[in-house]
This record gives structure tokens, C-alpha cells and sequence, in this order.
């Protein structure tokens, strides 16, 4: 047999279309190409995937193997498909049986010696696996990224450590030799959020932010350095209602695109608190491939805003559209991705309304303002002028 057919996902946005990996080995003058739109990423797995068979004790055929990643008009980055290639070969040349690829998916990334290591965006191509076959496929991936794609509790996660034990998967009958389904264990120790009781004093604050965390409200903290503004913004994440699984699993996903996601982290809700120099395209996302900004990082949890008057009024413009409408269109001239954004904003300031009030913004979600006050130790500890 000289075609391999095998299946893979890519990523674009928060979607994961089905990418399918044909390798071919013909006579001729030795060459390695792969086509399909690949990036660099993608491009360099030629070396990659030549180290590890060879390290591996594997025979890399000297002939012609053309590798096609279809559809050819969909970009393909990072190095997940490292293993599907690596497999292709080997089941073209006739190194490894070739029986039962068509019931599996495959994504990782490979190590010179072989080795299996982590990818990102693992849980949206899980999730999108699920959602899109019409025929059930099983997955195999890195072991470091079993635990966020188990999340999904209808798919079939088989981690591996390496290429060969991969190999040795479809090579052998024996049950010791094959890989085993991991299942996700459910969270039960409870989040590890900052106690809102920790809080002493600022009854007036502590009462508007349950008000704000019951009504999915805005909140605006005025006060002078050392009233508890980023300690109360910091704490308000553990007295929002817990996340259902949808909602945990939204959230993760997101988190999964930036290699961000860990199953310590699942139903908690997010907390981002981007410094006042960040950009625009940082907050909302961007870049080529698009990927997520901090309001998609905060979906489903918090976004505080410290130093709110310090930010750019172009930077705080860009957030009114995701505020109103809980997503956001990413649109370059090749492509469009969409993000979720339904975040709760927080924002901090001193009270200094004469270089905040042409800056700040409204929307159609209320914004309660909360004015702190400095307690007295501070005030009788603050030298006379």
C-alpha cells in the first residue's frame, strides 16, 4: 500500500474543522512536501517527523512522499498534525497495519526522540469531534492534554506517551500493548477563589457587589490608593452563582486555545485583570491566525479594568459592541473567527473625575459606581502637609 488516509482537526477560531491527512509514497528522487496550505509551523514537521521514526528504530522510506492536508483552502498551523503524518508513512510503507485508522482521530505533536508532547486547542477539537461526526471516532492525543479533552463526556480519549506506543496500539492484539480510554475524574474539592470574607469593613462596597453579582451588573470602584478596590475585584469571582457544565465548558474551551486550560482550573470562573498599557487587539483579539483577546479569556467570569482613566479611549471604545452583545467578530481579509464574550466588567479608579468622566463609557448593561472610603488607621497614619 502505498496512500494512507488518516483524520485530524484543525483550528480556526473557536471552530475545529475536520482536516484529512493523505500521504503518498511514489518512486522517484527522495523528496518530502507537503501541501494544503500548511504555515511554518507545519512546514518544518518534515524534520521533526524524519528525527522521530528514525529514533524511534522506524525505516524512513527514500522515495517520494507527498503529504496533502485537505481542504486545501483551509490554513493548517502549530505542530498537531506531527503524529497523523508520522502514521501516514508508516502505514504507507507498510510498517504498520492500516485496518483501523479510519475509526480514529490523531493530533500531537512530536519530539525528536519520539515522544508525544502537548498541543493547544485540544478541547475545541474535542468538542468539535463530538458535535460534527456522523460517525463516533476515537481520539488520540499527548497524555497532557487527556484531561481538558475528557471533559467531553461523549468522546473516547485514548492518551499515549510516545509514537510508539501508538504504533504498538494497531501493531498488536494484546490488551497490554493497547492504549486505555481516559476518563475525566469530577471536580470535587471546591474552587479555589479568594474568600469574600476576608474583607473587613466596606459594608456599602461588599453589599453593591453582591448587588452587581446577583443582577449581572457593571460595577465602577472610586477611591483613593488603599481602600481595597483590587482586593474587593479580586474576591467578587467566588460570590458569583456556580458554573453550570456548559458554561464550564465554554469557558474551558476558550482557555484551551491559548494553552491556558488545566483541569485544576475547571468551573472556576475566569479572572483577568490586563494591565492599563494593553491594546486594543489585546483585549478583543486578533493576530493571524485570529486568536482570543482577555474578553474572551473572561467569558463566563470577570474583567477588571484597574487604573480605567489610564487607558487608551480607543482601547475602551472597542469594548462596547462585546459588552452589548456577548460575542465578538474578528474579520481580517482572509478569514473570520468568532470568540464568545459574556464577562462581567469591573473597573477601578481614584477619585480624579476631571481625567476620567471624557473617557469613560456607557453601555446598555447599568454601571453601579461605588465610592470607597479610606479607613481611619490609614487617615491618622498619613503625614500632615
Amino acid at each position: 500500500m502505498t496512500l494512507a488516509v488518516l483524520k485530524s482537526r484543525a483550528l480556526a477560531g473557536m471552530q475545529a474543522p475536520a482536516v484529512t491527512v493523505e500521504v503518498h509514497l511514489a518512486n522517484g528522487l527522495p523528496s518530502f512536501t507537503i501541501v494544503g496550505l500548511p504555515e511554518t509551523e507545519v512546514k518544518e514537521s518534515k524534520d521533526r517527523v524524519r528525527a522521530a521514526l528514525q529514533n524511534a528504530r522506524f525505516e524512513f522510506p527514500s522515495r517520494r512522499i507527498t503529504v496533502n492536508l485537505a481542504p486545501a483552502d483551509l490554513p493548517k498551523e502549530s505542530g498537531r498534525f506531527d503524529l497523523p503524518i508520522a502514521l501516514g508513512i508508516l502505514a504507507a510503507s507498510g510498517q504498520m497495519p492500516s485496518d483501523e485508522l479510519d475509526q480514529y482521530e490523531f493530533a500531537g505533536e512530536l519530539s525528536l526522540s519520539g515522544e508525544l508532547r502537548p498541543i493547544r486547542g485540544a478541547l475545541a477539537m474535542t468538542f468539535a469531534m463530538t458535535a460534527d461526526s456522523d460517525q463516533q471516532h476515537a481520539f488520540i492525543l499527548p497524555r497532557g492534554n487527556a484531561e481538558e479533552a475528557a471533559l467531553v463526556g461523549d468522546a473516547r480519549i485514548f492518551p499515549a506517551d510516545s509514537l510508539l506506543q501508538v504504533c504498538a496500539h494497531f501493531s498488536s492484539k494484546q490488551q497490554e500493548t493497547r492504549l486505555l480510554r481516559h476518563t475525566a475524574e469530577p471536580q470535587r474539592r471546591p474552587p479555589p477563589y479568594a474568600d469574600f470574607s476576608d474583607v473587613k469593613g466596606q459594608v456599602q462596597a461588599k453589599r453593591a457587589l453582591e448587588v452587581a453579582a446577583a443582577g449581572a451588573h457593571s460595577v465602577l470602584l472610586v477611591g483613593p490608593p488603599g481602600t481595597g478596590k483590587s482586593m474587593l475585584a479580586a474576591r467578587f469571582p467566588g460570590i458569583l452563582p456556580p458554573m453550570s457544565d456548559r458554561e464550564a465548558l465554554e469557558s474551558a474551551a476558550v482557555q484551551s486555545l491559548t494553552s491556558g486550560f488545566s483541569g485544576a482550573r475547571w468551573k472556576v470562573r475566569p479572572y483577568r485583570a490586563p494591565h492599563h498599557t494593553a491594546s486594543g487587539v489585546a483585549l478583543v483579539g486578533g493576530g493571524s491566525p485570529p486568536r482570543p483577546g482577555e474578553i474572551s479569556l473572561a467569558h463566563r467570569g470577570v474583567l477588571f479594568l484597574d487604573e480605567i482613566p489610564e487607558f487608551d479611549r480607543r482601547v475602551l471604545e472597542v469594548l462596547r459592541e462585546p459588552l452589548e452583545s456577548g460575542h465578538i467578530t474578528i474579520s481580517r481579509a482572509a478569514r473570520q473567527a468568532d470568540f464568545p464574550a459574556q464577562f462581567q466588567l469591573l473597573a477601578a479608579m481614584n477619585p480624579c473625575f476631571c481625567r476620567a468622566t471624557n473617557k469613560l463609557f456607557t453601555t446598555n448593561s447599568p454601571v453601579r459606581t461605588v465610592t470607597l472610603t479610606q479607613p481611619p488607621l490609614a487617615r491618622l497614619s498619613r503625614p500632615r502637609t
